[in-house]
């Protein structure tokens, strides 16, 4: 028989963002590109256990197809980034952090988002990860 190994445990308070929005869930698009209501398709660059509905939280990058919007952008496949999401998580202060909808940005595939404008507020998650998010944003919550 091996050793017994002790887990270590810290006294930080780690971030629990809780994937909350499954592919194929029509989100909204609050940027001015064109595209009003979004289908999540895939989660980029995130595995899952077998036959279970892959999810992303925000800051993710998802492959969405898009359901309402102009006649341009209908029935296309673009790449958007999660910015709210409905359900409660946690960040690294301790403190919870929850929004009225869930709601992306379309962007292109470095992550430049294809609008000039995002209505209402960024996730500070988002915005970190994608710096250029909050260049485009009024405020980052």
């Amino acid at each position: 028989m091996g050793k017994r190994r002790v887990r270590k445990t810290s006294s930080l308070i780690l971030p629990k963002t809780s994937r909350a929005i499954p592919t194929n869930a029509q989100i909204k698009s609050s940027d001015n590109s064109g595209a009003r209501i979004l289908k999540i398709l895939s989660v980029m660059k995130h595995k899952t256990r077998l036959n279970r509905f892959p999810s992303a939280h925000v800051g993710d990058m998802v492959v969405c197809s898009v359901v309402k919007g102009t006649p341009e952008m209908r029935k296309q496949k673009v790449t958007a980034i999660i910015i709210r999401q409905r359900k409660p998580f946690r960040r690294k202060d301790g403190t919870w952090m929850q929004f009225n909808d869930n709601a992306a940005v379309v962007t292109s595939n470095l992550g430049d988002p294809k609008g000039s404008e995002i209505r209402g507020v960024v996730a500070k998650e988002a915005a970190e990860r994608w710096p250029r998010l909050s260049s485009v944003s009024s405020s980052v919550v």
